[in-house]
């Protein structure tokens, strides 16, 4: 299973969908609470994360890399993608620990691979 944030209905749609289409598992977390209900309730094998809300973005990052993370949550995969002109968004969550950050084109275009792709991490 893949969670995912987003910063606007348009790109939860747009994962959620796209995730369905292909057969991924795909949940929402809208903030930090969220997150740690579904890493109780579940075992996600990824984390994407839309910069766009940089505030829950870096909460949920330091959760998973922080020094108090757990083993188990260390290896959740975290994916993250922001339009291309933030820059300092895209660099700080390459600091904080994010395993891979794209252009929010990139992510885009990639969506279905990249889905395909984390959730094969959790078979």
């Amino acid at each position: 299973m893949v969670v995912y944030l987003a910063s606007d209905l348009i790109w939860a749609t747009k994962i959620k969908s796209t995730a369905e289409a292909i057969g991924v598992s795909a949940r929402p977390v809208r903030d930090l609470g969220m997150l740690e209900a579904r890493l109780s309730d579940s075992d996600p094998a990824a984390l994407i994360l839309d910069l766009e809300a940089p505030e829950a973005s870096r909460e949920m990052i330091g959760r998973l890399r922080g020094q108090d993370a757990q083993e188990s949550d260390r290896r959740i995969r975290i994916l993250a993608f922001a339009p291309h002109v933030q820059r300092d968004l895209i660099d700080e969550a390459r600091k904080l620990g994010a395993d891979e950050v794209l252009t929010r084109g990139a992510f885009d275009h990639d969506l279905p691979e990249i889905l395909l792709r984390l959730a094969a991490r959790s078979r």
